[in-house]
């Protein structure tokens, strides 16, 4: 396990699930029933030559079929409970852009891989 928290700047993630439309012709309304669950999330962050740690963890995305497991934590403020959401994630690109300023960042895209339903924990 290797922390890449010092090199992300910003994420997103999702926790979608998807929906089947069983409307009757007898309803003016949609009907829907839930489906699967799914996760999805796009780790954005810059390249910290100093430690290397980000790209060791992102190096091989392109050459393996590797699940890592992703955690997102927070503590809510002014509070002690610390909750967490862990899942098994295939990263699906490593695009590095470099700026006008020699800045290397990345923006690397994951998905779910193990079927197991996102669900957060507190302690």
């Amino acid at each position: 396990m290797k922390a890449i928290k010092n090199d992300i700047t910003n994420f997103q993630f999702a926790t979608p699930r998807a929906v089947q439309d069983v409307t009757g012709v007898d309803k003016s309304a949609m009907e829907r029933l839930l489906l699967l669950a799914d996760f999805s999330v796009t780790l954005n962050g810059v390249m910290n030559v100093a430690t290397g740690a980000s790209h060791d963890v992102f190096k091989t995305v392109p050459s393996t079929s590797v699940a890592r497991t992703t955690t997102i934590a927070f503590t809510e403020v002014g509070g002690s409970t610390v909750h967490t959401l862990a899942n098994e994630v295939l990263y699906t690109d490593y695009p590095i852009t470099r700026g006008q300023d020699g800045a290397l960042t990345w923006a690397v895209p994951g998905v779910l891989s193990d079927g197991t339903v996102p669900s957060w924990t507190s302690a």
